[in-house]
Formats: C-alpha cells, sequence, structure tokens
C-alpha cells in the first residue's frame, strides 16, 4: 500500500510548502500531493481560494497579484511556491500528485509537464487529480500518456464507472465513501484506488486488509511505524 503525503507532511510542517514536501520524503513517503490554482497564466500551490487559514495574508487569492501573493508566508515562513518550484525541487525524489482545484489549471499544468518531460522527466513521475472530472477529460483529449486520478467523495450508482469512462489510472476516494463492493468494481477496471485522508492507524489496517492501493496520509512517519509494526 502506498504512503502518500497529503500536502506533503502536512501533520508535521505546514501543508503545501516546500518544507512539507521535503519532510514527507525524508519520513519516506514515495508519493506526494499537492494542490494548485491557476493564477495569472502560473500555477500556485495552495488549497483554499482564502489566504487566511494557511498564511499570513488576507482575502481572495484573486484579489492579490502574483508578486503581491508570492510575499505571504506560512508559519515558518515559507512563500507560496509555483508547481514548477515544487517539481523542481523534489527532482523525482517522488512521484507528484498534482491536484486541480480549478479546471483553469489543467492546461498550464500540461504545457509545463511536457516542457519538464522534454527536459528528462517522466510521464509516471506525475498524477493529475481533480474533483473536477471535465478537467481531467480535456487532458486524456490532449495528452493521454498522463495518469489521471478522479476523485470522488460519495459512492457513485455505477461504482467506479465513472472513473473508468474517463480513462484514470485512480480513483481517488474519501475514506468515508469506501467499501468493498466500491474497491473491487475499481480493480476490476483496472483502476488503482487511492483513499484519502487516512491518519489513524486502524484505518491503515483496515484499508490493506481491503486491497486499497494507497492511502493520502498527514502523518507520513505514522504510516511507517504502523507498516514496522504490521511486519
Amino acid at each position: 500500500m502506498l504512503c502518500i503525503g497529503h500536502r506533503g507532511a502536512r501533520g508535521y510542517a505546514p501543508e503545501n510548502t516546500l518544507a512539507s514536501i521535503d519532510l514527507a520524503i525524508e519520513q519516506g513517503a514515495t508519493w506526494i500531493e499537492i494542490d494548485i490554482r491557476e493564477h495569472s497564466g502560473d500555477l500556485i500551490v495552495i488549497h483554499d481560494k482564502y489566504l487566511e487559514r494557511t498564511t499570513n495574508g488576507t482575502g481572495h487569492i484573486y484579489q492579490h497579484d502574483l508578486a503581491t501573493l508570492r510575499r505571504f508566508t506560512s508559519e515558518n515562513n515559507q512563500s507560496l511556491p509555483t508547481l514548477k518550484e515544487v517539481i523542481k525541487h523534489v527532482n523525482r525524489r517522488a512521484v507528484i500528485n498534482i491536484e486541480l482545484k480549478d479546471r483553469a489549471s489543467a492546461l498550464p499544468t500540461i504545457t509545463l509537464l511536457n516542457e519538464l518531460v522534454s527536459e528528462g522527466w517522466k510521464n509516471d513521475d506525475f498524477l493529475i487529480s481533480s474533483f473536477y472530472h471535465h478537467a481531467l477529460r480535456d487532458i486524456k483529449e490532449i495528452a493521454p500518456q498522463y495518469r489521471v486520478g478522479a476523485l470522488c467523495a460519495s459512492v457513485m450508482i455505477d461504482y467506479a464507472r465513472f472513473a473508468d469512462d474517463l480513462d484514470a489510472w485512480s480513483i481517488n476516494l474519501c475514506s468515508e465513501s469506501v467499501d468493498q463492493a466500491l474497491i473491487d468494481d475499481a480493480h476490476q477496471r483496472g483502476l488503482k484506488v487511492l483513499v484519502y485522508t487516512v491518519n489513524d492507524p486502524r484505518l491503515f489496517s483496515e484499508f490493506n486488509a481491503m486491497g486499497v492501493d494507497g492511502v493520502f496520509t498527514d502523518y507520513p512517519q505514522r504510516f511507517f511505524e504502523w507498516q514496522v509494526q504490521e511486519k
């Protein structure tokens, strides 16, 4: 079962910062997940539309120009990184799950990934996920070589069919919505099952027994401590 550092190691360091990402990798995560939003033609790594929860800024991100946004910092005095900065910083130490928080970020993401692949990165260094399934369809139409993960917060009437229809690589499910029938249906369709956000070791055991392929966790260290105990 994969350990995917959720927004880096969010349980130990401010989310979506280079420091948080580094910590997740140091703790053993071979995948990390980050959130991006399009802004002025660039891609900013941030989860919320509003700045107050994760930075010392205030208001909506689109109330500020890009230069101003970059001056705001998190609790550990880290500025908001761009997607390109994160990828260059990770430097293939981990697979990066890029979650699109808006549809507008889809095409700029593909443009950037194509540039990086031409420099030596691999298509499989990335997974692009989103609740915006239209954005994932856009990506598969213009860049089918990239893996996409279809995010879902509930059990759909046709189980994992929606992800299959998107030619997704994975179905990324809320931990509250996972059941064995959904996992089995996804696997029968050739889809990986990744579950968010899992922080309780009891759930690591439960999802592992159900055949889940990976979990997003705020506490990578906790995951690997559980893994050692399981052995």
